[in-house]
């Protein structure tokens, strides 16, 4: 059985306004919810996330000096059984924990990160 609901896309940026501006025109969505650090863009289905990382670098694709940068969350009524059942399927719990009590961040079996948060951005 689920334990989660994909709650949104995030994808890593310099200037998280400009970037959820781009989506939202291009996508025929609206600015939801933000903070300095983050923008939500509300789509028909989903909700997409552009978050400031320092010292962005884009992607450099194809060459892939610099990786593609995104990440899943995933929302969760229920964090610490939703957790343990992503370790269970074979995720690791990451070191550092910006909002335990809101969100967590996992990898994947093959290293890519997501978080499973108690809301989605919106």
């Amino acid at each position: 059985m689920a334990v989660a609901h994909l709650g949104s896309i995030t994808v890593d940026c310099e200037d998280p306004t400009a970037l959820a501006t781009f989506w939202a025109d291009l996508l025929g969505g609206v600015i939801a919810t933000g903070t300095e650090k983050f923008v939500s863009v509300k789509l028909q289905h989903l909700v997409l996330t552009a978050i400031r990382v320092p010292n962005y670098q884009p992607p450099s694709w194809p060459d892939e000096s610099t990786p593609k940068q995104i990440h899943l969350d995933l929302a969760v009524a229920d964090l610490d059984v939703a957790q343990a059942e992503a370790v269970r399927l074979g995720a690791r719990i990451a070191d550092h924990q910006a909002a335990p009590a809101k969100c967590r961040v996992l990898f994947d079996p093959a290293g890519h990160p997501f978080c499973l948060c108690l809301s989605p951005a919106v």
